[in-house]
């Protein structure tokens, strides 16, 4: 009995140290876990054995209210402990079962991957987290498409302006030198040269009677308009279209094209153009110079007709300051003939050189055409003829012996200077116009200057400013050419 008894107190001491063994352990544990303290928890169930049950803290704590809660895999519940769990058994105890005074741990929770939360670009799903954005997101893709509509719209215009510019819509053209236009005579000069009609120029040209010139396959008649204002009109003699030449056509165009780009105050310009087919007409209409050409006066021995040495000097720059503007036109225009034939005189005596020529056969297009040099070169010559009064060439092109001599330097320029001149000019002048004579003449074409220079030199000699060298100006043509225009515009 004494044994027995010693055996049960042994026993109980066991069991009470074992469980306050297991409790430690328990404390230990939810400590680690972060689990609440069993014994601070009133709500928690017992298990068999007194002690509470811990569970794990709930997953999914800072879960954004606006998704929904992903499923939760609940934990299985541990299995009720055996009565028997104080005696000893063959078979091993289930996987969450406890032996007496064990606390039950609950089962490992499965993994469950929190799912990556996309924050939307401002614009994009809006809605989705403020409705009350989404309008003003609207709003501005709205306001970019307006802005590219308009801006494609305003391109679009600009391109179909530049292509009706281009088509002749506004081209470049005959531009008077006189200022002052208006009416009916300043819109056709905006779109172009006046075209003009046969029946107006007929009356002006007294039914094509008073010829002043005429030239192979070229007439050239003197027109009086109302107002007293006087023009040239260059026709062609051709009478027929059969006889006038697809070449023909293209190089009288072309012809009204490349004058009408000059608009220089010492060129002969062209103010209109007349093109019929019944009767065939094709003619041009330019200014008209009272005083005839530079030819007539240097050769005429008539002593009214004879050019002071001051007049001398002003035909020559006058001369020079146009064929400078013709070279520096993009292209620039040549003069295919320049001699004191092709050059005529205004009522007060200033330079304005011609190109009234046209093709009227089409052997224009296939001849040579100068270039700038040759016309430097032509310059020197005319110079030379001006301060002489002597031909310089014979009929065919020769140059004349006296001048070939000068050329070759024997004989300087105050030995040849005209005598109708002879106590008119200081001979540091003449010496001066010496050197620019000599160096438009240079044999090899790319030592001569260019007209720019020969301009400029001429100015330092002559003092002879541009507006010096013009012709003045009569209001009466272009009103005139206004009235006569304007049912041809």
């Amino acid at each position: 009995m004494v044994l027995t008894r010693k055996v049960l107190i042994h026993a109980k001491k066991s069991s009470l140290q074992q469980q306050q063994q297991q409790q430690r352990s328990s404390k230990h544990v939810s400590s680690k876990a972060g689990w609440p303290n069993p014994s601070s928890s009133s709500s928690s169930p017992a298990n068999p054995f007194g002690l509470p049950i811990l569970l794990p803290p709930a997953p999914f704590k800072d879960w954004p209210p606006w998704l929904d809660m992903p499923p939760v895999q609940t934990p299985s519940p541990s299995p009720s402990p055996s009565p028997a769990a104080d005696e000893p058994s063959a078979s091993p105890p289930p996987e969450h079962a406890t032996h007496a005074g064990s606390i039950a741990l609950p089962p490992a929770a499965a993994s469950t991957v929190r799912p990556e939360v996309t924050t939307p670009i401002d614009g994009e799903n809006n809605n989705r987290i403020n409705h009350g954005g989404g309008g003003w997101g609207r709003r501005r893709v709205t306001s970019y498409v307006v802005v590219v509509v308009a801006m494609a719209m305003a391109m679009g215009m600009v391109v179909v302006w530049l292509r009706w510019w281009r088509r002749g819509g506004v081209v470049a053209s005959v531009r008077p030198w006189a200022t002052g236009l208006s009416g009916q005579l300043a819109r056709a000069f905006v779109t172009g040269v006046p075209a003009l009609k046969r029946a107006e120029l007929e009356a002006a040209c007294e039914d094509f009677s008073n010829v002043i010139g005429e030239m192979p396959g070229y007439v050239m008649y003197k027109g009086t308009l109302s107002s007293g204002v006087e023009i040239a009109v260059v026709s062609t003699t051709k009478a027929s279209p059969k006889d006038w030449s697809k070449r023909c056509e293209a190089h009288f165009r072309k012809k009204i094209t490349s004058l009408s780009r000059v608009n220089h105050k010492n060129f002969v310009n062209l103010l209109g153009y007349c093109e019929e087919e019944q009767p065939f007409t094709r003619m041009m209409v330019f200014e008209y110079a009272p005083n005839g050409t530079l030819f007539d006066h240097l050769h005429a021995r008539d002593e009214g007709h004879q050019l002071d040495w001051a007049t001398r000097l002003r035909v020559a720059v006058g001369v020079a300051y146009c064929l400078e503007h013709m070279h520096q036109l993009s292209p620039p225009e040549i003069v295919r003939a320049l001699d004191a034939s092709t050059v005529y005189l205004t009522d007060d005596f200033a330079a304005k050189v011609s190109d009234v020529l046209f093709s009227s056969s089409g052997e224009a297009e296939t001849a040579p055409m100068p270039d700038r040099e040759s016309v430097v070169y032509g310059y020197g010559m005319l110079l030379l003829e001006i301060m002489s009064g002597r031909f310089t060439a014979s009929e065919g092109g020769l140059v004349q012996g006296w001048a070939a001599a000068f050329l070759r330097g024997e004989r300087r320029l105050g030995d040849v200077m005209d005598p109708a001149l002879r106590g008119a000019f200081h001979g540091e002048t003449v010496d001066r116009l010496d050197a620019v004579v000599r160096s438009c003449t240079e044999r090899d074409p790319r030592r001569r200057p260019d007209m720019g220079d020969v301009a400029r030199l001429l100015r330092e000699i002559t003092a002879l400013p541009p507006d010096a060298a013009t012709p003045r100006v009569s209001p009466l043509w272009w009103a005139e050419l206004e009235i006569i225009s304007t049912e041809a515009a």
